[in-house]
């Protein structure tokens, strides 16, 4: 039996083709918004499921409670992160309670109906202050989020079938779908790997132990909206590929695409993975150092601590904390602080910065610390 999906059921918000064709008809007479890509993101991971309990864009309560409480209102599920649809004044003040507005990308292709319920002024200076920890304008989810509306839009959305293939779409798998693949896997346990960048030893080494301990481990990366400077999705996508094909059991590891966009959000993003795994059929999920954080916002394991303020039977989804790995020459292998004695100078590790030095100038890292299939794809890329 499958685990539950978050708030007990998955929802999906995907119209078909037949009710597509009279929402585009429909479309022409309504008013238009374009999403940023975020918010696109967003659009499509409510309708194939993936943010159940969701149906649309938060009201105004629910916004105040996931921020104050990392609850939807009303003592609602676990939420830890707002998704809203905002716009400047001037355009929501032409809009009215329970119009219909087509949400559409910056080519004017539509994407979802929204069906307004509630219009309210976006806190955006509260939303980074609990959310983000921080309202450093530096901070790029904290970037995005000072660049959208100040006021938003609340209701359920109506999302069309995509008009043409998915980027990646031999791995775009649907909630749905990879809880179908668990189940003809006989899988009963399943641990996701969250990740938007290529996988070195350290990840290779927390995936392996994981899945010593669960049926099935499903590396799920996300390939939405990033920040400049993040590898590139397809080159990413590449290196898993690689690395499943020559160093995973196939029978117990499956790739799979994860559409959604990063918020850079740290501890509450965390959560927020957790859930959207869970929604997808995962059992566990690895949370490691410094989960979905960027610069020095947040503190290196806060990312598994946020899991402890929450009561017990809260997510479905069981966290796996790992610490941070590398390779130890004494021990003659990957370690943790949890497993190794030894000091730092005993270890190899490389700094983001050196890492990227290397890669630029032709030269693979140690092989201990990136496979050398890895590293000759990531040279390529950066030529």
């Amino acid at each position: 039996m499958s685990i539950t999906a978050h708030g007990g059921q998955l929802i999906q918000r995907l119209v078909t083709e037949v009710q597509a064709g009279a929402l585009r008809k429909q479309a022409d007479s309504c008013r238009s918004l374009t999403l940023p890509p975020r918010e696109q993101c967003d659009v499509e991971m409510i309708g194939m499921g993936a943010c159940s309990p969701l149906t649309g864009f938060m009201g105004e309560q629910d916004f105040h409670s996931v921020c104050d409480t990392m609850h939807l209102a009303n003592k609602g599920p676990v939420w830890p992160v707002p998704i809203t649809c905002s716009t400047d004044s001037a355009t929501a003040a032409k809009i009215k309670i329970g119009d219909t507005v087509a949400l559409r990308d910056g080519a004017g292709t539509l994407l979802a109906m929204l069906t307004v319920q509630e219009k309210y002024p976006h806190d955006k200076q509260k939303e980074a202050r609990l959310v983000y920890k921080t309202e450093d304008p530096a901070h790029p989810g904290v970037a995005v989020t000072m660049q959208q509306g100040e006021v938003c839009l609340a209701g359920p959305i109506d999302v069309l079938p995509r008009t043409s293939p998915p980027p990646f779409a031999d791995f775009y798998l649907t909630p749905a779908q990879t809880r179908e693949k668990f189940t003809q896997r006989q899988w009963r346990t399943i641990v996701a790997f969250q990740t938007r960048n290529p996988i070195h030893r350290a990840h290779e080494y927390i995936t392996k132990c994981a899945l010593e301990i669960c049926d099935g481990l499903l590396i799920h990366p996300l390939v939405g909206e990033t920040q400049e400077g993040d590898i590139p999705a397809d080159v990413r996508m590449e290196c898993y590929q690689v690395l499943i094909e020559k160093y995973y059991q196939p029978k117990n590891t499956m790739l799979a695409v994860m559409p959604a966009a990063m918020r850079y959000a740290g501890p509450r993003e965390a959560i927020l993975h957790a859930i959207v795994r869970q929604n997808y059929g995962c059992t566990h999920f690895i949370v490691g150092r410094d989960h979905a954080g960027v610069g020095n916002y947040y503190g290196t394991y806060d990312a598994q601590l946020i899991f402890n303020q929450l009561q017990p039977g809260e997510l479905a989804i069981s966290p796996l904390n790992f610490e941070h790995a590398s390779w130890c020459k004494k021990c003659e292998g990957m370690v943790s602080a949890k497993t190794c004695p030894h000091g730092n100078e005993d270890k190899v590790f490389l700094s983001g910065t050196k890492v990227r030095d290397l890669l630029k100038a032709g030269q693979r890292p140690p092989m201990e610390f990136t496979r050398p299939e890895i590293a000759d794809l990531l040279i390529r890329s950066m030529k």
